[in-house]
């Protein structure tokens, strides 16, 4: 079995037959959704979706690591990323 990945077409597609919108209308729902979820990160705020999970930004110190080709000892510079918690009733689907 292949597994396929999930895209921002495949959501459009899916928004579009399940509540019947054009697929203009649940492209743009799905991009006013992402640039919401973008905006609030990137004000500070963590999104919470309920019963789905929880996306913050996260700081990453300075810290050193290591190329594996070379073996030599390269700094890995600060910077902000975002992760993504699961709440328990989605953990709850997958055990």
């Amino acid at each position: 079995m292949m597994n396929k990945t999930l895209t921002r077409n495949d959501l459009i597609e899916v928004i579009s037959d399940k509540v019947g919108l054009s697929l203009n209308d649940s492209s743009e729902m799905i991009e006013n959704i992402f640039d919401f979820i973008l905006t609030e990160l990137e004000s500070g705020h963590d999104v919470k979706i309920s019963s789905f999970g929880t996306f913050k930004v996260k700081h990453k110190n300075l810290r050193m690591g290591r190329n594996p080709k070379t073996g030599i000892d390269v700094p890995i510079k600060p910077r902000n990323v975002v992760s993504f918690y699961s709440s328990n009733v989605l953990k709850s689907k997958f055990k």
